[in-house]
């Protein structure tokens, strides 16, 4: 059993000894590959770095760089923020308008909302004349 201590007490090393394998079949297959390599690269078949003449390294910026993506069209009422912020104003209107009206209310905001909407179909369907 150990006692506590605030000395540091050393501990005994241990023997680690890593062995190193040769391998004749390995050492002939990557010379072969190097030599074969530099052939290609002397063709004009590979560049330098060993990849295809034409072809990059790496896929670094190649998303960011393509350019026939098209951004999307946004509008005011295609945010989903702008139909969750309109879809709470009218549920506190109705909570209130039930509060002081009485049942009235919903009668009221479902004339509001068919009148709305139609004005919004109305010069949607009139931008879309003009294309």
């Amino acid at each position: 059993m150990k006692f506590p201590s605030i000395f540091k007490t050393s501990s005994p090393q241990r023997f680690d000894i890593k062995p190193r394998y040769y391998d004749p079949i390995k050492e002939e297959i990557e010379e072969r590959t190097a030599r074969i390599k530099n052939e290609l690269v002397a063709e004009g078949l590979l560049d330098k770095e060993g990849n295809p003449e034409g072809h990059g390294a790496t896929i670094r910026g190649s998303f960011s760089s393509y350019r026939s993506i098209k951004p999307r069209q946004t509008s005011l009422f295609n945010s989903t923020a702008m139909i969750r912020t309109l879809l709470f104003f009218g549920m506190i209107t109705a909570a209130f308008g039930y509060i002081y009206i009485g049942p009235e209310i919903f009668t009221y905001l479902t004339y509001g909302a068919l009148i709305l909407g139609g004005i919004y179909f109305f010069f949607r369907i009139k931008n879309k004349g003009k294309r």
